[in-house]
């Protein structure tokens, strides 16, 4: 069974930065990927960044491509999502997603939501002005 315990998340003001983790076991795969998405009140959920196993390829929602860097730590089955210049915007509970056996494929569809197998509890994010 895939777990994903995300943390990181906090308060912070524009123009902050902020680095979330997500400790994935159980992914029982070498063809995977970790996504990150988030949910804002009254919005839909967003796909954000994600991250493939085989070779690290990566994607970025184009609202944060360039500011948020997303990681890989092998060793420590650990994902992170470096948010910089954070914006009110950025504002969300964000979750990260496990997708197995089909990472690479994953990123050629720059992993949507309807092929995410295990999802973590979420961690609040929330930027003041």
């Amino acid at each position: 069974e895939v777990q994903l315990v995300e943390s990181g998340g906090d308060l912070v003001q524009v123009g902050g930065s902020l680095r979330l983790s997500c400790a994935a076991s159980g992914l029982g795969s070498d063809d995977y990927a970790i996504a990150w998405f988030r949910q804002a009140p009254g919005k839909e959920r967003e796909g954000v960044s994600c991250i493939g196993s085989t070779d690290d390829r990566t994607y970025y929602a184009d609202s944060v491509n360039g500011r948020f860097t997303i990681s890989s730590d092998s060793a420590k089955n650990t994902v992170y999502l470096q948010m910089n210049s954070l914006k009110p915007e950025d504002t969300a509970v964000y979750y990260c997603a496990a997708i197995t056996n089909r990472g690479r494929l994953a990123l050629i569809l720059q992993c949507p939501a309807s092929i995410v197998g295990s999802w973590g509890q979420g961690t609040q994010v929330t930027v003041s002005s």
